[in-house]
């Protein structure tokens, strides 16, 4: 993420978002993944959200307004999350 991306972030969530990592380059994050044992599991062969989410054309220097003005586009987030408590399914990967 870019510095501009994390502080629009930053403006339009109430939530804490914390980033561990935020000072490290990839090489000392695959290092650090492969110490506490989680490289391999990040190498599987999986769809992330990362790349199922991902748009054609990121944007790497959001504006705030226009943050606000897309979520202001979502009125009932209580429906949204009972729906997808609802509907929700759970993959267990080490039982495939």
């Amino acid at each position: 993420q870019t510095l501009t991306s994390m502080s629009t972030i930053n403006n339009v969530t109430n939530v804490p978002v914390i980033r561990p990592l935020a000072c490290f380059d990839k090489l000392e994050i695959i290092d650090i993944s492969k110490k506490i044992g989680t490289y391999d599991i990040s190498t599987l062969p999986f769809e992330d959200c990362c790349t199922v989410f991902l748009p054609r054309n990121p944007v790497i220097k959001p504006k705030i307004a226009d943050s606000l003005k897309e979520e202001a586009k979502i009125i009932d987030y209580q429906q949204m999350i009972n729906y997808v408590l609802k509907n929700m399914e759970v993959i267990d990967l080490d039982k495939q």
